[in-house]
């Protein structure tokens, strides 16, 4: 007799639950042992139990080195979670999607209410309202510093304008001492005074 197919929700059962925690987290570090092995990669992976234990597994290199690699690699990520943080009131795109794939899955045997829907467009509608705002939020900031920089290079055409000027100014000047007669190298003979009888 074949394996059947294990429905993937809670399980009620205490015990049945430990056993299975165990057993899953064991094949779960296996394949992340293996993982490492077959890949060459660095892994870490940490569980945490529903009674609060930690269990924690390293291959590769150390956890504080594979830590520290996540830490310089994912700057965005934390970015972004300070903004999920900031807004605690709504769930993330992702968070709502996978609620969206549960009910769904859920509507095919008809359990779902309508009411649950219509809590789920709503939240979606203030993710999408959050999203946009932030979208928003980004835009305005890019168009300030562009209009900053829009400024500046205005300023500094100011400034090179005056110094094209100035420079023009000079070279009008030695152009005009060049061609006065005082400065007139011989071509044309120099202008005399009359003699007062």
């Amino acid at each position: 007799m074949g394996r059947r197919r294990v429905e993937i929700k809670r399980i009620e059962d205490k015990n049945s639950r430990q056993v299975t925690f165990c057993k899953r987290r064991n094949g779960l570090m296996e394949k992340a042992r293996q993982l490492s092995v077959l890949c060459g990669s660095s892994v870490a992976l940490f569980i945490v139990s529903s009674t609060g234990k930690l269990y924690s597994f390293s291959s590769g290199d150390s956890m504080a080195k594979i830590l520290s690699h996540y830490e310089t690699k994912n700057v965005d990520d934390r970015r972004t979670l300070d903004l999920v943080e900031k807004t605690p009131d709504y769930l993330s795109n992702e968070e709502l999607l996978e609620i969206v794939q549960c009910k769904l899955e859920e509507a095919k045997g008809d359990n779902v209410s309508v009411e649950s829907l219509i809590s789920i467009e709503e939240q979606f509608k203030k993710a999408l309202s959050v999203t946009r705002a932030r979208k928003t939020k980004l835009m305005m900031e890019l168009v300030k510093t562009l209009q900053d920089k829009e400024k500046l290079l205005k300023e500094e055409n100011k400034v090179l304008a005056s110094q094209m000027r100035e420079m023009k100014k000079l070279l009008e000047t030695e152009d005009e001492r060049a061609m006065s007669p005082g400065n007139s190298s011989g071509n044309n003979p120099p202008e005399t005074l009359r003699l007062l009888k």
